[in-house]
Parts: structure tokens; sequence; C-alpha cells
């Protein structure tokens, strides 16, 4: 079972997020917190898989909170889905920057809610996708300058390099595997490879560490 937490000030939504996710069969919602605050101690206790994060509440803002449980979790942090009604960049770009894996808007249909929270518990990371790849590029624009870790690049292969730079394009691993004429199990291995070694915990921290470090041209 996935284990998730919920964190939305408004109970009406967190009872139909609760509904939805928990007739899907192999979810269970361990604990709801109302602000950010509450969320980091309940996450500091329970330790969910999955944490369906509100960007704007009282009592401690989402994105907030997010930095805070994520820095005290450092070596098993949660996937946090940012989940709001606001389809606004300023916010995206708040949720990458605190460490989220995942974006979502609150208008989605509960089969997609569903999916974003199997996904971020498998390690793939999420942005809704009318504001992928948009996002992500415009996110690496505004950065006052890139943080380029020489470090790690300098322990990727070719290989991987590529792999990294053609999902930070958008492409899934099966159309990462018919671009370069290998198997989609070879992508895997390749990627959990790359992001083990640039300390990347999701495909979409490894997308953002692309643009950081000039393998996704600006």
């Amino acid at each position: 079972m996935i284990r998730v937490m919920l964190v939305d000030d408004q109970a009406v939504v967190r009872a139909g997020f609760r509904v939805v996710l928990e007739q899907a069969g192999d979810i269970e919602v361990v604990a709801e917190a109302s602000s950010g605050s509450a969320a980091v101690d309940l996450a500091r206790r329970l330790r969910p898989e999955v944490i369906c994060m509100d960007v704007r509440m009282p009592g401690g803002d989402g994105l907030t909170a997010t930095r805070r449980i994520i820095a005290d979790a450092a070596e098993s942090p949660p996937a946090v889905l940012v989940v709001t009604t606001f389809d606004l960049d300023e916010y995206v770009f708040g949720a990458l920057e605190s460490g989220a894996s995942g974006f979502i808007l609150k208008d989605c249909e509960p089969e997609d809610l569903i999916d974003a929270v199997r996904r971020l518990a498998s390690g793939q990371g999420l942005v809704d996708q009318a504001v992928t790849r948009r996002v992500i590029s415009e996110f690496a624009r505004r950065r006052p300058a890139p943080r380029a870790d020489a470090a790690a690049a300098h322990q990727l292969t070719a290989r991987e390099i590529e792999i990294i730079g053609l999902l930070a394009r958008g492409l899934s691993n099966v159309e990462i595997g018919n671009e370069l004429f290998i198997e989609t199990s070879t992508v895997k291995s390749h990627l959990g490879r790359a992001m083990a070694k640039i300390g990347a915990r999701d495909r979409l921290q490894t997308v953002v560490w692309a643009y950081q470090n000039g393998v996704v041209p600006r």
C-alpha cells in the first residue's frame, strides 16, 4: 500500500481526496493536516511515502512546509505532490525550488490524481502536462546562475548524459529507447545510475538538474 498524507486547509477537499485515493485499492491515507506546520510534525512521525500538499494555507504555506519536510528526512524524503487551484508559474517555480516531486491542479480528474500518486511513489516526477516543458525551461532561465555541479557531471557517462538530455526534452523511457535504438529496460538502468550519481530523487529533479548544469541548452 502507498502511504499518503493529505495537507489542505479545507476539510471538504481532504475528504474528497481521501475518497478518491482510497478507492484505488493500493493507496492508504494515513494522515491529514490543515496547515503546513502540522504537516511537518505529522510527516516526521508517520513518514508517508507521498504527501499531497496545498500551497496557500493559514498557519504555514505548503512550499515552506515542503522544504522543512524534505530537510527533516534528507536520506529518504517523501515525494511531495503540490496540488493547487493556482495555475501560476510562481507556484510551480516555488514547488520545484522547495524540492517537490510533482505538481498538479485541483481540478484534475480523479484518475489523474491517483496516477500522480502512483507515479511519485514509484520515483517518477510529475508536472501537470499543460505546463511541463514551459515551466521547467522558464524555471531554469530565471535562475540567477546555474548551480553547476562539475563533479557530478564528470561522473556521468556519455550515454547517461544523452539519456538525461532526452528526458529533459520531455521524452518517456519508451521514446528515449526508440530514439537511441536500445531497450526500455536499458534506459531505466542508465537513468537510475545517473540519478544516483547526481543525487536526484526522481525524474523531475533530474530534469531540473539538467537545465541547471547545461545538459540542456537554455
